[in-house]
């Protein structure tokens, strides 16, 4: 797993984000700390992927508890229920949210995705066609994009299963 991890990581730098790999089970998180520095961060992402497990070794009385992955189901159990605020004692604040089980898309809009897809951008509107719907459409630019390295063909095939899944109906 942590070559196909770092794999998609490398997705995310190369397109400029910032990446950190952190975990509550090796107590190291200085990094963190100075990236929080004096902001208010929120920390969001789905159920079980240690959250509170990091809130509790930056800050060990706040004691969020914490549950193990489900056996039956492989997901994270729901342990923390409310959004809470901790003040840092270096400066800065730190939003523990509930885990996402799920994530729908019923509000967002195909344009809205694309602006997620920042390495994109360059390539909008370069289309053969108009509508283009960047699966299997000749001249889409996107496609040529990944075919020749200038996008991650990961990010694409991403980008097409969220854009199928704004077409259908929400029930």
């Amino acid at each position: 797993a942590a070559p196909a991890l770092d794999a998609m990581l490398a997705e995310y730098t190369a397109i400029g984000y910032e990446v950190r790999k952190i975990s509550a089970s090796t107590g190291q998180l200085e990094d963190l700390k100075a990236l929080i520095g004096t902001q208010t961060v929120v920390f969001v992402g789905q159920s079980g992927v240690g959250k509170s497990s990091i809130i509790n070794v930056l800050l060990p009385e706040a004691a969020q508890k914490v549950s193990s992955i489900s056996d039956a189901s492989k997901l994270g159990q729901h342990t923390t229920t409310t959004a809470r605020l901790f003040h840092l004692p270096d400066g800065g604040d730190l939003i523990d949210s509930p885990g996402i089980r799920e994530f729908g898309l019923w509000h967002v809009t195909e344009a809205d995705l694309l602006t997620g897809y920042i390495e994109f951008a360059p390539f909008l509107g370069t289309c053969r066609f108009r509508n283009c719907a960047h699966r299997e459409e000749p001249g889409c630019a996107l496609k040529r994009a990944a075919e020749s390295g200038d996008i991650a063909p990961a990010r694409l095939q991403r980008f097409q299963v969220l854009r199928q899944n704004l077409e259908r109906p929400v029930v």
